[in-house]
Protein backbone atom coordinates (compact mmCIF):
# COMPACT_ATOMS: atom_id res chain seq x y z
CA UNK A 1 0.00 0.00 0.00
CA UNK A 2 1.13 3.64 -0.93
CA UNK A 3 1.84 6.20 1.77
CA UNK A 4 -0.12 8.76 -0.65
CA UNK A 5 -3.02 6.02 -0.66
CA UNK A 6 -2.33 4.92 3.50
CA UNK A 7 -3.00 8.58 4.14
CA UNK A 8 -5.81 9.88 2.24
CA UNK A 9 -8.76 11.03 4.62
CA UNK A 10 -12.14 9.78 3.85
CA UNK A 11 -14.55 12.73 3.15
CA UNK A 12 -17.87 11.87 4.15
CA UNK A 13 -21.11 14.46 4.28
CA UNK A 14 -22.39 15.33 7.46
CA UNK A 15 -25.63 13.45 7.81
CA UNK A 16 -27.19 17.07 9.61
CA UNK A 17 -26.56 18.49 6.11
CA UNK A 18 -29.75 19.19 5.05
CA UNK A 19 -31.07 20.55 8.88
CA UNK A 20 -28.32 22.51 8.39
CA UNK A 21 -29.16 24.20 4.89
CA UNK A 22 -33.00 24.17 6.14
CA UNK A 23 -31.93 26.45 9.34
CA UNK A 24 -29.65 28.62 7.19
CA UNK A 25 -32.14 29.35 4.74
CA UNK A 26 -34.73 30.02 7.17
CA UNK A 27 -33.23 32.71 9.33
CA UNK A 28 -32.09 34.14 6.00
CA UNK A 29 -35.17 34.24 4.41
CA UNK A 30 -36.73 35.80 7.56
CA UNK A 31 -34.06 38.93 7.98
CA UNK A 32 -33.90 39.32 4.33
CA UNK A 33 -37.02 38.27 3.08
CA UNK A 34 -37.20 35.69 0.00
CA UNK A 35 -35.84 37.70 -2.75
CA UNK A 36 -33.32 39.35 -1.06
CA UNK A 37 -31.45 36.05 -0.64
CA UNK A 38 -29.36 33.88 -3.20
CA UNK A 39 -28.72 29.99 -3.01
CA UNK A 40 -25.05 31.24 -3.01
CA UNK A 41 -26.10 33.15 0.39
CA UNK A 42 -27.36 30.11 2.26
CA UNK A 43 -24.49 28.02 0.47
CA UNK A 44 -21.85 30.54 1.91
CA UNK A 45 -23.52 30.36 5.48
CA UNK A 46 -23.44 26.33 5.82
CA UNK A 47 -19.88 26.51 4.79
CA UNK A 48 -20.45 24.38 1.58
CA UNK A 49 -20.79 25.63 -2.81
CA UNK A 50 -23.85 26.11 -4.58
CA UNK A 51 -23.55 23.18 -6.00
CA UNK A 52 -23.40 20.75 -2.93
CA UNK A 53 -26.84 22.94 -1.86
CA UNK A 54 -28.44 21.85 -5.28
CA UNK A 55 -28.21 18.19 -4.12
CA UNK A 56 -30.24 18.77 -1.89
CA UNK A 57 -32.88 21.15 -2.86
CA UNK A 58 -34.07 21.63 -6.92
CA UNK A 59 -33.92 25.58 -6.57
CA UNK A 60 -34.47 28.34 -4.04
CA UNK A 61 -38.46 27.90 -4.02
CA UNK A 62 -38.31 24.30 -3.01
CA UNK A 63 -35.31 25.34 -0.09
CA UNK A 64 -38.40 27.97 0.72
CA UNK A 65 -41.24 25.81 0.33
CA UNK A 66 -39.49 23.18 2.70
CA UNK A 67 -38.53 25.89 5.41
CA UNK A 68 -41.45 27.29 5.52
CA UNK A 69 -43.53 24.11 5.95
CA UNK A 70 -40.86 22.67 8.25
CA UNK A 71 -41.15 25.16 10.54
CA UNK A 72 -44.99 25.07 10.42
CA UNK A 73 -44.77 21.05 11.43
CA UNK A 74 -42.41 21.82 14.19
CA UNK A 75 -44.86 23.68 16.06
CA UNK A 76 -47.51 21.10 15.19
CA UNK A 77 -45.21 18.27 16.72
CA UNK A 78 -45.36 20.76 19.71
CA UNK A 79 -48.64 19.90 20.30
CA UNK A 80 -48.38 16.24 19.18
CA UNK A 81 -48.61 14.51 22.61
CA UNK A 82 -51.41 16.58 24.19
CA UNK A 83 -54.76 15.29 23.76
CA UNK A 84 -57.31 16.14 21.39
CA UNK A 85 -60.29 14.92 22.60
CA UNK A 86 -63.61 17.03 24.29
CA UNK A 87 -62.87 18.48 27.90
CA UNK A 88 -65.27 17.07 30.44
CA UNK A 89 -64.72 20.05 33.10
CA UNK A 90 -63.66 23.22 32.88
CA UNK A 91 -60.58 22.27 35.27
CA UNK A 92 -59.47 19.56 32.28
CA UNK A 93 -60.17 22.33 30.00
CA UNK A 94 -58.23 25.37 31.86
CA UNK A 95 -55.20 22.63 31.95
CA UNK A 96 -55.10 21.64 28.40
CA UNK A 97 -55.12 25.21 27.18
CA UNK A 98 -52.19 25.75 29.93
CA UNK A 99 -50.48 22.71 28.39
CA UNK A 100 -51.39 23.65 24.79
CA UNK A 101 -49.80 27.53 24.88
CA UNK A 102 -46.82 26.94 27.07
CA UNK A 103 -46.07 23.85 24.03
CA UNK A 104 -46.75 26.47 21.24
CA UNK A 105 -44.95 29.19 23.16
CA UNK A 106 -41.79 27.30 23.63
CA UNK A 107 -41.25 26.46 20.01
CA UNK A 108 -42.16 29.76 18.62
CA UNK A 109 -39.55 31.17 21.06
CA UNK A 110 -37.18 28.16 19.45
CA UNK A 111 -38.02 28.82 16.09
CA UNK A 112 -37.60 33.14 16.64
CA UNK A 113 -35.17 34.20 14.56
CA UNK A 114 -36.78 32.15 11.68
CA UNK A 115 -40.24 32.16 12.27
CA UNK A 116 -41.10 35.93 10.55
CA UNK A 117 -41.23 34.04 7.50
CA UNK A 118 -44.83 33.14 8.23
CA UNK A 119 -45.82 36.60 8.54
CA UNK A 120 -45.52 38.12 5.17
CA UNK A 121 -42.63 36.10 3.13
CA UNK A 122 -45.63 33.33 2.89
CA UNK A 123 -47.23 35.43 0.38
CA UNK A 124 -44.71 34.19 -2.43
CA UNK A 125 -45.65 30.44 -1.56
CA UNK A 126 -47.65 28.93 -4.38
CA UNK A 127 -51.27 28.62 -4.03
CA UNK A 128 -50.70 24.47 -3.41
CA UNK A 129 -48.09 25.38 -0.69
CA UNK A 130 -49.87 28.04 1.31
CA UNK A 131 -53.49 26.30 1.66
CA UNK A 132 -51.05 23.56 3.19
CA UNK A 133 -49.45 26.26 5.27
CA UNK A 134 -52.82 27.73 6.27
CA UNK A 135 -53.97 24.33 7.26
CA UNK A 136 -51.46 23.49 9.87
CA UNK A 137 -52.33 27.10 11.07
CA UNK A 138 -56.12 26.26 11.17
CA UNK A 139 -55.21 22.73 12.78
CA UNK A 140 -53.64 24.72 15.53
CA UNK A 141 -56.66 26.89 16.11
CA UNK A 142 -58.61 23.89 16.33
CA UNK A 143 -56.83 22.35 19.00
CA UNK A 144 -57.02 25.35 21.15
CA UNK A 145 -60.91 25.65 20.41
CA UNK A 146 -61.87 22.57 21.56
CA UNK A 147 -60.92 23.31 25.50
CA UNK A 148 -62.03 26.87 24.88
CA UNK A 149 -65.57 25.73 24.01
CA UNK A 150 -65.75 23.82 27.60
CA UNK A 151 -64.53 26.98 29.58
CA UNK A 152 -66.28 28.89 27.00
CA UNK A 153 -69.87 27.63 25.80
CA UNK A 154 -71.48 31.05 25.19
CA UNK A 155 -68.82 31.94 22.55
CA UNK A 156 -69.96 30.47 19.04
CA UNK A 157 -67.44 28.82 16.66
CA UNK A 158 -67.00 31.93 14.89
CA UNK A 159 -66.18 33.85 18.04
CA UNK A 160 -63.81 30.42 19.28
CA UNK A 161 -61.83 30.44 16.23
CA UNK A 162 -61.19 34.38 16.26
CA UNK A 163 -59.88 34.49 19.56
CA UNK A 164 -57.65 31.27 19.16
CA UNK A 165 -56.41 33.55 16.10
CA UNK A 166 -55.87 36.39 18.41
CA UNK A 167 -54.02 33.94 20.84
CA UNK A 168 -51.62 32.73 18.75
CA UNK A 169 -50.87 36.00 17.37
CA UNK A 170 -49.61 37.18 20.48
CA UNK A 171 -47.06 34.41 20.83
CA UNK A 172 -46.25 34.35 17.58
CA UNK A 173 -45.15 38.36 17.78
CA UNK A 174 -42.05 37.37 19.08
CA UNK A 175 -40.77 36.64 16.20
CA UNK A 176 -41.28 40.48 14.65
CA UNK A 177 -38.66 41.70 16.95
CA UNK A 178 -35.64 41.27 18.82
CA UNK A 179 -36.32 42.60 22.25
CA UNK A 180 -33.60 40.45 24.46
CA UNK A 181 -35.19 38.64 27.57
CA UNK A 182 -34.49 35.09 28.84
CA UNK A 183 -36.72 32.59 26.83
CA UNK A 184 -38.42 31.45 30.16
CA UNK A 185 -39.57 34.94 31.22
CA UNK A 186 -41.15 35.26 27.29
CA UNK A 187 -42.50 32.37 27.59
CA UNK A 188 -44.56 33.32 30.91
CA UNK A 189 -45.45 36.69 29.73
CA UNK A 190 -47.07 35.80 26.10
CA UNK A 191 -48.56 32.45 27.70
CA UNK A 192 -50.38 34.94 30.44
CA UNK A 193 -51.32 37.25 27.58
CA UNK A 194 -52.43 34.26 25.25
CA UNK A 195 -54.28 33.12 28.29
CA UNK A 196 -55.99 36.90 28.88
CA UNK A 197 -57.09 36.83 24.95
CA UNK A 198 -59.06 33.88 25.32
CA UNK A 199 -61.00 35.28 28.42
CA UNK A 200 -61.67 38.64 27.41
CA UNK A 201 -65.36 39.52 25.97
CA UNK A 202 -65.70 38.94 22.24
CA UNK A 203 -68.69 40.77 20.97
CA UNK A 204 -71.27 38.80 18.81
CA UNK A 205 -70.56 39.22 15.11
CA UNK A 206 -73.44 39.82 13.13
CA UNK A 207 -72.45 40.79 9.56
CA UNK A 208 -69.68 39.26 7.37
CA UNK A 209 -71.16 40.25 3.74
CA UNK A 210 -68.84 42.11 1.36
CA UNK A 211 -71.63 44.07 0.22
CA UNK A 212 -71.65 45.66 3.32
CA UNK A 213 -68.09 47.32 3.15
CA UNK A 214 -67.92 51.04 2.18
CA UNK A 215 -66.81 51.53 -1.47
CA UNK A 216 -63.40 52.61 -1.62
CA UNK A 217 -63.06 56.39 -2.49
CA UNK A 218 -61.39 56.81 -5.88
CA UNK A 219 -58.79 59.45 -6.03
CA UNK A 220 -58.69 62.01 -8.41
CA UNK A 221 -55.31 63.11 -8.69
CA UNK A 222 -53.01 60.65 -10.77
CA UNK A 223 -50.42 60.58 -7.95
CA UNK A 224 -52.80 59.83 -5.72
CA UNK A 225 -54.02 57.20 -7.80
CA UNK A 226 -50.86 55.71 -8.80
CA UNK A 227 -50.08 55.34 -4.79
CA UNK A 228 -53.59 53.97 -4.12
CA UNK A 229 -52.97 51.24 -6.76
CA UNK A 230 -49.27 50.16 -5.62
CA UNK A 231 -50.02 50.02 -1.97
CA UNK A 232 -53.01 47.53 -2.95
CA UNK A 233 -51.02 45.61 -4.71
CA UNK A 234 -47.71 45.46 -2.93
CA UNK A 235 -50.44 44.45 0.05
CA UNK A 236 -51.88 41.75 -2.11
CA UNK A 237 -48.28 40.32 -3.78
CA UNK A 238 -45.36 41.83 -2.27
CA UNK A 239 -42.88 44.32 -3.51
CA UNK A 240 -40.88 42.42 -5.60
CA UNK A 241 -43.91 40.97 -7.11
CA UNK A 242 -44.91 43.84 -8.53
CA UNK A 243 -43.98 45.90 -11.52
CA UNK A 244 -44.35 49.18 -12.75
CA UNK A 245 -46.44 47.57 -15.57
CA UNK A 246 -49.01 46.30 -13.00
CA UNK A 247 -49.38 49.54 -11.44
CA UNK A 248 -49.98 51.78 -14.37
CA UNK A 249 -52.66 48.65 -15.66
CA UNK A 250 -53.87 49.21 -12.52
CA UNK A 251 -55.29 53.15 -13.37
CA UNK A 252 -55.56 52.84 -16.84
CA UNK A 253 -52.05 54.42 -18.04
CA UNK A 254 -49.02 53.29 -19.83
CA UNK A 255 -45.87 52.87 -18.27
CA UNK A 256 -44.22 55.57 -19.07
CA UNK A 257 -47.73 57.81 -17.52
CA UNK A 258 -46.00 56.25 -14.60
CA UNK A 259 -42.70 58.05 -14.51
CA UNK A 260 -44.12 61.19 -14.97
CA UNK A 261 -45.42 61.26 -11.32
CA UNK A 262 -42.86 58.79 -9.62
CA UNK A 263 -39.17 57.91 -10.38
CA UNK A 264 -40.35 54.12 -10.08
CA UNK A 265 -41.64 51.72 -7.99
CA UNK A 266 -39.88 52.21 -4.64
CA UNK A 267 -40.39 55.99 -4.88
CA UNK A 268 -44.03 54.78 -4.60
CA UNK A 269 -43.34 52.37 -1.74
CA UNK A 270 -41.50 55.10 -0.15
CA UNK A 271 -44.16 57.38 -0.30
CA UNK A 272 -46.71 54.47 1.24
CA UNK A 273 -44.27 54.38 4.31
CA UNK A 274 -43.98 57.50 5.09
CA UNK A 275 -47.42 58.46 4.99
CA UNK A 276 -48.37 55.70 7.02
CA UNK A 277 -45.43 56.93 9.93
CA UNK A 278 -46.91 60.13 9.60
CA UNK A 279 -50.18 58.74 10.48
CA UNK A 280 -49.00 56.82 13.59
CA UNK A 281 -47.20 60.22 14.43
CA UNK A 282 -50.02 62.28 14.66
CA UNK A 283 -52.01 59.69 16.54
CA UNK A 284 -49.62 59.57 19.75
CA UNK A 285 -49.33 63.19 19.47
CA UNK A 286 -53.02 63.33 20.21
CA UNK A 287 -52.54 60.16 22.95
CA UNK A 288 -49.94 61.90 24.44
CA UNK A 289 -51.08 65.37 25.08
CA UNK A 290 -53.49 63.57 27.34
CA UNK A 291 -52.60 64.08 31.16
CA UNK A 292 -54.61 61.01 32.13
CA UNK A 293 -52.63 57.49 30.61
CA UNK A 294 -55.44 55.13 30.29
CA UNK A 295 -57.12 57.82 28.12
CA UNK A 296 -54.42 58.11 26.50
CA UNK A 297 -53.49 54.63 25.81
CA UNK A 298 -57.30 53.99 25.15
CA UNK A 299 -57.41 57.02 22.10
CA UNK A 300 -53.95 55.46 20.84
CA UNK A 301 -55.07 52.14 20.53
CA UNK A 302 -58.68 53.39 18.75
CA UNK A 303 -56.26 55.18 16.44
CA UNK A 304 -54.34 52.38 15.62
CA UNK A 305 -57.05 49.78 15.11
CA UNK A 306 -58.72 52.52 12.71
CA UNK A 307 -55.99 52.59 11.05
CA UNK A 308 -55.43 48.71 10.62
CA UNK A 309 -58.56 48.38 9.64
CA UNK A 310 -59.24 51.42 7.30
CA UNK A 311 -56.03 51.47 5.45
CA UNK A 312 -54.80 47.88 5.84
CA UNK A 313 -53.12 47.71 3.06
CA UNK A 314 -50.88 50.35 4.21
CA UNK A 315 -50.66 49.23 7.60
CA UNK A 316 -49.44 45.81 5.90
CA UNK A 317 -46.90 47.58 3.43
CA UNK A 318 -45.60 49.54 6.07
CA UNK A 319 -44.58 46.57 7.94
CA UNK A 320 -43.83 44.63 5.42
CA UNK A 321 -42.26 45.70 3.12
CA UNK A 322 -39.59 48.63 4.66
CA UNK A 323 -36.74 46.15 3.67
CA UNK A 324 -36.88 46.23 0.11
CA UNK A 325 -36.41 50.14 0.21
CA UNK A 326 -32.65 51.58 -0.08
CA UNK A 327 -30.69 51.03 3.29
CA UNK A 328 -30.83 55.06 3.83
CA UNK A 329 -34.49 55.11 3.51
CA UNK A 330 -34.50 51.58 5.51
CA UNK A 331 -32.65 53.43 8.48
CA UNK A 332 -35.01 56.61 8.41
CA UNK A 333 -38.33 54.49 8.86
CA UNK A 334 -37.16 52.17 11.53
CA UNK A 335 -36.34 54.94 13.28
CA UNK A 336 -39.50 55.87 13.00
CA UNK A 337 -41.19 52.48 13.97
CA UNK A 338 -38.86 52.09 16.93
CA UNK A 339 -40.14 56.08 18.36
CA UNK A 340 -43.36 55.02 17.41
CA UNK A 341 -43.45 51.78 19.97
CA UNK A 342 -41.47 53.39 22.51
CA UNK A 343 -44.42 55.72 22.32
CA UNK A 344 -46.92 52.91 23.33
CA UNK A 345 -44.26 51.60 25.61
CA UNK A 346 -44.39 55.00 27.72
CA UNK A 347 -48.04 55.45 28.22
CA UNK A 348 -47.90 51.15 29.15
CA UNK A 349 -45.84 52.41 31.60
CA UNK A 350 -47.78 54.77 33.15
CA UNK A 351 -50.92 52.34 33.40
CA UNK A 352 -48.95 49.41 34.22
CA UNK A 353 -45.76 50.69 36.30
CA UNK A 354 -45.22 46.86 37.41
CA UNK A 355 -43.88 46.10 34.25
CA UNK A 356 -40.21 46.47 32.94
CA UNK A 357 -39.66 47.91 29.95
CA UNK A 358 -38.74 45.27 27.81
CA UNK A 359 -42.20 43.51 29.52
CA UNK A 360 -44.01 46.58 27.88
CA UNK A 361 -42.08 46.43 24.91
CA UNK A 362 -43.34 42.52 24.00
CA UNK A 363 -46.73 43.53 25.13
CA UNK A 364 -46.97 46.17 22.86
CA UNK A 365 -45.45 44.45 19.79
CA UNK A 366 -47.84 41.03 20.76
CA UNK A 367 -50.86 44.10 20.86
CA UNK A 368 -49.53 45.14 17.13
CA UNK A 369 -49.54 41.25 15.55
CA UNK A 370 -52.95 41.18 17.15
CA UNK A 371 -54.48 43.90 15.46
CA UNK A 372 -52.88 43.25 12.12
CA UNK A 373 -53.98 39.35 11.95
CA UNK A 374 -57.43 40.50 13.19
CA UNK A 375 -58.00 43.22 10.76
CA UNK A 376 -56.94 40.80 7.98
CA UNK A 377 -59.66 38.12 9.33
CA UNK A 378 -62.26 40.56 9.80
CA UNK A 379 -61.52 42.63 6.17
CA UNK A 380 -64.86 41.38 4.59
CA UNK A 381 -67.14 42.58 7.16
CA UNK A 382 -68.43 46.13 8.25
CA UNK A 383 -65.32 48.07 9.71
CA UNK A 384 -67.11 49.27 12.34
CA UNK A 385 -67.63 45.57 13.55
CA UNK A 386 -64.57 44.66 13.20
CA UNK A 387 -63.10 47.55 15.33
CA UNK A 388 -65.55 46.71 17.65
CA UNK A 389 -64.37 42.99 17.46
CA UNK A 390 -60.56 43.64 17.86
CA UNK A 391 -60.76 46.55 20.76
CA UNK A 392 -61.25 44.42 23.56
CA UNK A 393 -58.95 42.01 22.42
CA UNK A 394 -55.90 44.69 22.36
CA UNK A 395 -56.40 45.97 25.68
CA UNK A 396 -56.63 41.83 26.55
CA UNK A 397 -53.12 41.76 25.53
CA UNK A 398 -52.03 44.91 27.00
CA UNK A 399 -53.32 43.75 30.45
CA UNK A 400 -55.59 46.73 30.54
Amino acid sequence: MSETTASAPVRRRPRDRRQAIEAAAAAAFAEHGYHRVSMQDVADVVGISAAALYRHFENKYDLFREVALGLAASLASAVEGIDEGPCATADEASARLDELLDAIAGATIALRGSGGIYRWESRYLEPEDRHALASEFSALRRRIAVPLATLRPELDDQARRRAAIAALSAIASVTTHRTAMPASAQRALLHEAAMRVLSSPIPPAELEAVEDQEPTVKPRRRREQLAQAGIMLFSERGYHEVTIEDIAHAVGLTPSGVYRHFSGKSEILRTACVRAAETLDEAADVALAHEDASEALRILSAAYIDFAVDDRDLMGVYVADVGALDLEDQKGLRRLQRAHVEDWVELLGRVRPELDQKQRRFLVQAGFNVVADLSVDLRHGPASEAKALIAPLLEAVLGV
